[in-house]
């Protein structure tokens, strides 16, 4: 089964995703095929580059084709990204300062980003 991950909820991603789901994907045993992440709010924190959660989600989506995506609005509003607001949702977000391969965009972009990979389930933790 393939599926996409939103992390949308406080603490997403320094709970769920550092100490479930990337120590899953690290050791091969998480169960399903991940193809993208969608990250929200202050969840966009750990693509910053540097942090140690997002260097090494980075090193396993790299190696496994893992879409990373932060949402454009999010990014611009923490300083995370080149654009002003009214250039969210059109695909015109820079990311900066992230960890390699991630992306800046809002639902057109991600749709149009996992749709080659057609993911069964998109999960929102």
């Amino acid at each position: 089964m393939k599926v996409a991950y939103i992390f949308a909820t406080e603490m997403a991603s320094t709970f769920k995703l550092a100490t479930m789901i990337l120590p899953q994907l690290e050791q091969g045993g998480h169960g399903a095929t991940v193809v993208g992440m969608f990250f929200f709010d202050d969840n966009i924190y750990c693509l910053r580059s540097g942090d140690p959660v997002g260097e090494r989600l980075a090193k396993v989506a790299k190696e496994h084709g893992i879409l990373l995506m932060m949402c454009d609005q999010c990014a611009v509003r923490r300083g995370m990204a080149e654009g002003e607001f009214d250039q969210c949702g059109k695909g015109q977000v820079i990311p900066r300062g992230t960890v390699e391969g991630v992306l800046a965009g809002c639902f057109p972009q991600l749709y149009d980003a996992l749709a080659p990979a057609n993911p069964h389930q998109v999960i929102t933790l």
